[in-house]
């Protein structure tokens, strides 16, 4: 397991406004506490560089482990994930009600992987958007 500072911590942190990267959950309404995530897993050559790393919520981390790529359940082509230092979220998210839609193959693959719109995910979702705390 790679070490991160904790000087690097709280810089990814604060870029991603205390938000996971990938489902945007708020840091501090998370089950858990959030995690530093390596977009490209060491496993697959990245680095522990600020560039490669994004913050991450308990559930998209543990979902996304050493992953890189799927399918997309609608082209049928391998897709790679996400990359929040590469690509911005809403031109391959959106959010309908508490459900994040997969605007694009990379979007569905991550969507999907991440589970995001699993039963507990959507629930606290729907929870923070009504009390305005999305």
């Amino acid at each position: 397991m790679t070490r991160i500072p904790q000087s690097v911590r709280q810089k990814v942190r604060k870029r991603a406004d205390n938000r996971c990267e990938y489902c945007r959950l708020p840091d501090e309404m998370g089950k858990y506490t959030h995690h530093i995530d390596h977009i490209i897993p060491i496993a697959h050559g990245g680095t522990s560089d600020p560039d490669n790393l994004a913050w991450a919520c308990f559930e998209c981390n543990t979902y996304k482990i050493r992953d890189v790529a799927s399918y997309d359940p609608t082209t049928k082509m391998l897709t790679p994930f996400y990359n929040p230092r590469t690509q911005k979220w809403d031109d391959h998210f959106e959010i309908t009600g508490a459900i994040i839609n997969g605007k694009t193959p990379i979007g569905r693959v991550t969507v999907q992987m991440l589970q995001m719109n699993n039963e507990a995910q959507v629930e606290m979702r729907r929870d923070l958007i009504d009390t305005d705390l999305w």
